[in-house]
C-alpha cells in the first residue's frame, strides 16, 4: 500500500498531498459496480434502480479521541456509521467517497493506519472505496459519503409505521454508551464495551432482509433508541410502545451501570453509536430471523409523547443532540 519513496516516520507536511493520496489509493481491490475509481476527477458507478446516498462527518474531539481510539478504529467507524444509514433504507451500499482533513504535523503513519481501517471495514461491508479528497485542517475531520442501491427491493422510509405493527430490533444498543462512560472515567474495561465505542458492529445485510420481509419503516440507531424511534413515530404520526422486558441486560452493561451508579436501561434505551437497526413490521410473523420484537405501534393519543416505555413517558434525555448535548 505504501509507496517506497515515503517513510511512515514523516509528517503529512513532509510527504505532501499527492504522495499521501497515492499511498492511500494504491492497489485498491476491484469492485463489479465501479467503472472509474480513484485517479480521475470523479468516480463512476454502474448501478440499476434508485440510488441511495448518505453523508456523515467525524470530528476529532466530538466523535473520537486519539487517546481512546487507534487510527484504524476511526477508519472503520467512518465506514460503518455511513453504511448503516444505507442499510436503514433497505439498501445495499456499493461505494464510499472520503474527505480527510488533518493538521500538517499529523504523522503519516496515523493517516495510513486510518486508511487501513477504511479498507478493512469496506471489506466487511462489501463496499468499494471510490476516492475522495485530502486537505489541511486544525483538527482531524473525516467526511464520508456512502452510495447504495436497492437491488429491486422497496425503499424503507421512516414514515411508514402503522397502528398494529410490531417494533423489532437487530444489533446491539447501549454498548457504545457503556464504553464511553468508562473511557470518560479513565478506564479501559469492560473491554467489550470499550471496543464497541471505538468501532460499532453494524448488522450488515439486515436492512435488505427487513425490506424483503416487508418492513413498513426502519431507522439506524445512532443517537439512541428512544430518540431515533421518536423520529419514526413523529414521521408516521403514531406512538411507539416499548417494553423493557424485551431487553436482556448483558453482563458488561450491568457492570458499567453498577460502577457508574446509572440505570442499565438508560444505556440500552438512550445510548447512541451502536448503529443497530430498528424496524416496524405488519405482524410478529413478518419479523425476520435474528430480529427481536421490542414493542408495538399504536395510534397517537392527544398530547402523548412519540415513544412510551412500559406505558409511560421516559424520564430523562432520550438520546444525543449535537447542539444540545445529552448522552452520546
Amino acid at each position: 500500500m505504501l509507496v517506497k519513496a515515503v517513510s511512515t516516520n514523516q509528517t503529512l507536511a513532509e510527504v505532501g498531498e499527492f504522495s499521501l493520496i497515492r499511498a492511500i489509493t494504491s492497489d485498491l481491490p476491484a469492485h463489479p459496480s465501479v467503472q472509474i475509481g480513484p485517479g480521475d476527477d470523479a468516480a463512476a458507478l454502474s448501478v440499476e434502480g434508485p440510488v441511495i446516498t448518505s453523508v456523515d462527518v467525524l470530528v476529532e474531539g466530538v466523535h473520537f479521541r486519539k487517546d481512546w481510539s487507534e487510527a484504524a478504529d476511526v477508519g472503520r467507524k467512518a465506514v460503518a456509521v455511513n453504511v448503516a444509514d444505507i442499510e436503514a433504507m433497505g439498501g445495499r451500499a456499493v461505494g464510499i467517497v472520503v474527505g480527510f482533513s488533518a493538521p500538517a504535523e499529523t504523522p503519516l503513519s496515523w493517516a495510513l493506519d486510518f486508511a487501513a481501517g477504511l479498507r478493512a471495514e469496506c471489506a466487511n461491508a462489501g463496499v468499494a472505496l471510490l476516492g475522495g479528497d485530502v486537505t489541511r485542517a486544525r483538527d482531524i475531520t473525516v467526511s464520508v459519503t456512502a452510495i447504495g442501491v436497492t437491488d429491486g427491493l422497496p425503499l424503507v422510509r421512516r414514515d411508514g409505521a402503522r397502528p398494529g405493527d410490531v417494533v423489532a430490533l437487530v444489533g446491539r444498543t447501549g454498548w457504545a454508551a457503556a464504553g464511553l462512560a468508562v473511557l470518560g472515567r479513565g478506564f479501559r474495561s469492560p473491554r467489550a464495551a470499550v471496543e464497541a465505542q471505538r468501532v460499532p458492529q453494524v448488522p450488515y445485510g439486515e436492512g435488505a432482509v427487513a425490506a424483503a420481509a416487508g418492513a413498513t419503516s426502519m431507522i439506524d440507531i445512532s443517537d439512541g433508541l428512544l430518540a431515533d424511534l421518536g423520529h419514526v413515530a413523529t414521521s408516521s404520526g403514531v406512538t411507539i410502545q416499548l417494553r423493557t422486558a424485551a431487553f436482556d441486560i448483558p453482563d458488561p452493561l450491568q457492570a458499567v451501570a453498577a460502577a457508574t451508579g446509572s440505570d442499565p436501561y438508560a444505556l440500552i434505551l438512550t445510548g447512541g453509536e451502536d448503529h443497530a437497526l430498528a424496524a416496524t413490521f405488519g405482524s410478529a410473523e413478518h419479523v425476520p430471523h435474528g430480529w427481536r420484537v421490542i414493542g408495538s405501534v399504536t395510534e397517537r393519543g392527544q398530547d402523548e409523547p412519540p415513544v412510551l416505555v412500559d406505558g409511560a413517558a421516559w424520564e430523562g434525555t432520550p438520546g444525543f443532540d449535537h447542539f444540545r448535548g445529552g448522552r452520546r
